[in-house]
């Protein structure tokens, strides 16, 4: 086990966020493509701590489902009654027994832009000072409102955090301020925690409290400055929350770039932290990569383009669509104004064109579906083209059927393939038909009426119409040609 690997992280997820005027718990708000104390717990999974426990309270059932469906594994403690941040971190020791050895690291589950790195540097910063408590701090351009770091000018130790309200003029002047993140000895959080008293002003047990009791006991209390003052910044309403997804945003797709992914314009795409690429991808204006969405060597997607839990393949092209859980094979084409649905899967080369919407549909390598088409519930081989205008008509009202259409086929323009239905290999279908039954390989399927023309029948029936002139007009230069 690593020297510097906590015994436990406790992660204050307890609270309302009632200046978020929602009905959602202000923990599970997301940005990027997690919960806010989604991205906590991740960052905290980074330092690979024995214990991890969130700490819930407000909505606590919600909090702790959310908890269990994404984040397997992890520990929840519920404080019934919120009683101040020492209460909570009393709270969470208790879940996890008694005798805690080692660096306990208290973390908030509204700050999601703190990084496992940030983390790691306050967890090594405490094990070689040797201290007690270790505050992760930042030095901001303008500390209004925050409590200010004070130390000792002889040795650098920590002597106090005072609120900006209680502050003097020279303790004003300081831009260091507390993050409310720390790095205790376990043992000695443990005692102090039972020392601290209510006698204020809220009747809270304050986590903060614990510095000055373990000073006063003749421990060490350092700090550990964040290099980026921003990854300590917590939510509390729709505001905040708006600036952390766009600082978010921006380091995500810093990092694409500095991977070799060539984004047009920063300013107006949005990723996930969960979306991955490789080199050489292209992302054009307004779009949107979303869940666990990949983009191969070379694939260009964009621009206004949402892909969701989507895979494009190398050297792809994705052009004004949206696709949700589908795969785009390597070098194959969708859109402009494409919508791939759950379970499409495009092979290589493949097309799914202008207007063309799909699900639960597999396209296989080079086959074209070029335009205003609906294909669901099926399976289409090889180099196939599909007409204009086609629709698979999966639905009878109560069930899904499906349709195959083999390789090489060329399907006419205007054609619905009733399923379930199959067109076997090299066949054709005529356009305008309506195919309700299987067609044999090789065979030209024709399924539509014999036309008839029945003349003089506008004259008769839209007489004085602007239709009847003309075809007046016609036939008397018809005539006269004669």
């Amino acid at each position: 086990m690593s020297a510097n690997r906590p015994a436990a992280v406790v992660v204050l997820a307890a609270g309302e966020g009632t200046r978020m005027k929602s009905k959602t718990p202000k923990v599970l708000h997301e940005i990027s493509g997690r919960s806010l104390v989604g991205h906590v717990v991740s960052a905290a999974r980074e330092l690979n701590p024995e214990h991890l426990v969130v700490v819930v309270g407000h909505a606590g059932e919600r909090v702790r489902g959310h908890l269990t469906e994404r984040y397997t594994g992890t520990r929840t403690a519920f404080q019934a009654e919120q009683k101040g941040t020492g209460h909570a971190v009393r709270i969470g020791l208790d879940e996890l027994g008694q005798g805690i050895h080692g660096t306990v690291v208290v973390v908030c589950g509204d700050t999601p832009l703190l990084s496992g790195e940030t983390l790691a540097a306050l967890a090594t910063t405490h094990a070689s000072d040797g201290n007690a408590v270790t505050v992760l701090t930042a030095e901001v351009p303008d500390a209004t409102g925050y409590g200010r770091i004070v130390r000792d000018a002889a040795n650098g130790a920590v002597t106090a955090i005072v609120e900006h309200k209680d502050a003097t003029a020279a303790q004003l002047a300081i831009r260091e301020i507390n993050s409310g993140v720390f790095a205790f000895d376990g043992q000695l959080l443990a005692d102090a925690l039972g020392k601290v008293r209510t006698d204020n002003s809220q009747g809270e047990e304050y986590l903060t409290d614990v510095l000055g009791i373990l000073r006063e006991a003749g421990h060490r209390v350092g700090a550990s400055i964040s290099g980026d003052h921003r990854e300590i910044l917590g939510i509390n309403n729709r505001v905040q929350l708006a600036e952390a997804r766009a600082l978010l945003n921006e380091r995500l797709l810093s990092r694409a770039m500095m991977a070799g992914v060539t984004v047009v314009d920063p300013a107006s795409v949005l990723i996930d932290v969960t979306v991955t690429f490789e080199p050489d991808a292209v992302i054009h204006p307004g779009t949107q990569l979303l869940g666990t969405t990949h983009l191969a060597e070379g694939a260009e997607v964009g621009p206004n383009t949402r892909l969701t839990d989507t895979t494009v393949g190398a050297g792809a092209r994705v052009d004004n669509a949206v696709a949700y859980s589908s795969e785009v094979g390597p070098g194959a084409s969708v859109g402009p104004y494409a919508y791939l649905r759950p379970g499409t899967r495009l092979g290589a080369k493949s097309k799914a064109g202008t207007y063309v919407e799909m699900k639960n549909a597999s396209i296989g390598e080079g086959t074209k579906v070029p335009h205003l088409s609906y294909v669901g519930d099926a399976t289409i081989g090889e180099y196939t083209n599909i007409g204009a205008a086609s629709v698979f008509v999966n639905y009878d009202g109560e069930a899904k059927h499906h349709t195959t259409i083999g390789s090489h086929c060329k399907t006419g323009s205007d054609n619905m393939f009733v399923a379930p239905v199959t067109v076997g290999d090299g066949a054709y279908t005529a356009a305008g038909s309506v195919i309700t039954k299987d067609v044999p390989a090789g065979s030209l399927a024709v399924a539509r009426g014999q036309q008839r023309n029945i003349e003089g029948w506008v004259a008769r029936k839209r007489p004085g119409s602007a239709a009847a002139q003309a075809a007046a007009v016609a036939s008397e230069r018809a005539t006269d040609e004669n």
